[in-house]
C-alpha cells in the first residue's frame, strides 16, 4: 500500500458542536475549519484518557457508502460506551458538507470522531475530517495474513462488558500495534484470535471466509464490531441463492475454506492469499463483484 501523493487535494476538516444536539448558544450545529490550525485542547478526554468513538465512510466519485450502518454502529458503540447518542441528522448533514468541500477524487476517506469532551464539561466534542483516500490497490489482488491471539475469548461480551468488546472506541493503540507486528512477520495485515482458538476479526476489518456455497463472518456475540460491509455482500449473496451466516469458525476452516476477505469501508475486499503458511484460493472476479457492491457502482 502507498500513500496519498504529495500534490493530493487537501483535507477538509469540519468541527461538529451540534454532534448531540443543538448548540445551547444557538450557533451553527457545524462549521468548516482550518485542517493546519490547532482545533483539540489538551484536556479533552480523548487526549488525556482515548476515550472516544470513530467510524470511517468511504466516499466513490462523490457517493458515500453505508452511512446509515456507520452512524448505527456509532450509535451503538456511543451506548457502550455511555456517552451522549449522537445527533444523527446533524451528522449526516456534516458529512454531505465535508465531501462538497473536498476536491472531487475517486476515493475520498471520512471519519467522524466522537469524543467524551473536555474533562468536567459534560459535553462531547466531535469532528469529521475527509481526505483522500490512501491507494489500497495491491490489497485488493491479494495479501498475505498471520493470525494473533488478542489475548480475550469469544465469552468476553457476557463476562466483561467493560472490556468494551464490539465498541469501535478511539483506543487503538492495540490494534496499530498487532498491525506492526503483522509486518514484523512478513504479512500485510493480521486476524485475532480468540483464547478459545476461534478467529474474529483484523484490527481495522471484518472476516469473510467461504466453503463452498456458504459465506460466514464471526457473530457480533463473539466481541467483534458489526460489519458494515460484510451485510451489503450478505444481502447480494443471499440474493444469488447462497446461503449467509454468522458462526464460531478456527483457524483450520479458515485455512481450509474456498476463499477468505479482510472487508473494510476504504480497502473494501482484501482477498486473504495466505494465512500463516496456508495458501489459499484467490477468487478475482467474485473479489471485483465485492469491490462494485462496496463502491457503490453494482
Amino acid at each position: 500500500m502507498t500513500s496519498s501523493l504529495p500534490d493530493t487535494p487537501a483535507p477538509v476538516l469540519l468541527l461538529v458542536p451540534g454532534a448531540a444536539g443543538a448548540p445551547s448558544d444557538g450557533t451553527a450545529p457545524f462549521h468548516l475549519a482550518d485542517p493546519t490550525a490547532p482545533q483539540l485542547k489538551v484536556t479533552d478526554l480523548v487526549v488525556t484518557r482515548g476515550d472516544g468513538i470513530f467510524e470511517t465512510v468511504g466516499v466513490f466519485d462523490g457517493t458515500p457508502v453505508n452511512v446509515g450502518p456507520h452512524l448505527d454502529r456509532l450509535a451503538r458503540s456511543a451506548f457502550l460506551l455511555e456517552l451522549p447518542a449522537p445527533h444523527r441528522e446533524t451528522l449526516v448533514a456534516a458529512i454531505d458538507a465535508a465531501i462538497e468541500a473536498h476536491t472531487d477524487v475517486a476515493e475520498l476517506s471520512v471519519r467522524i470522531m466522537y469524543t467524551r469532551g473536555l474533562e468536567g464539561a459534560g459535553a462531547p466534542t466531535c469532528w469529521i475530517h475527509a481526505r483522500t483516500a490512501d491507494d489500497w490497490t495491491a490489497y485488493r489482488s491479494g495479501i498475505r495474513v498471520v493470525t494473533l491471539d488478542r489475548g480475550l475469548s469469544t465469552t468476553v461480551p457476557e463476562t466483561s462488558p467493560w472490556l468494551l468488546p464490539g465498541a469501535k472506541t478511539l483506543s487503538y493503540a492495540v490494534n496499530m500495534a498487532a498491525g506492526r507486528e503483522a509486518k514484523r512477520r512478513g504479512a500485510a495485515d493480521c486476524l485475532f484470535v480468540a483464547t478459545d482458538g476461534y478467529v474474529l476479526e483484523g484490527p481495522t476489518s471484518t472476516l469473510l471466509v467461504r466453503q463452498g456455497d456458504t459465506f460466514t463472518t464471526t457473530p457480533v456475540s463473539a466481541g467483534v464490531l458489526p460489519g458494515t460491509c460484510v451485510n451489503t455482500l450478505f444481502a447480494d449473496l443471499q440474493r444469488a441463492g447462497h446461503q449467509v451466516r454468522e458462526h464460531l469458525m478456527t483457524v483450520a476452516d479458515v485455512a481450509g475454506s474456498d476463499g477468505a476477505w479482510l472487508l473494510s469501508s476504504t480497502r473494501l475486499a482484501a482477498p486473504i492469499s495466505q494465512l500463516d503458511d496456508t495458501d489459499l484460493p484467490v477468487d478475482l472476479e467474485l473479489t471485483k463483484r465485492f469491490e462494485a457492491l462496496l463502491t457503490g457502482k453494482a
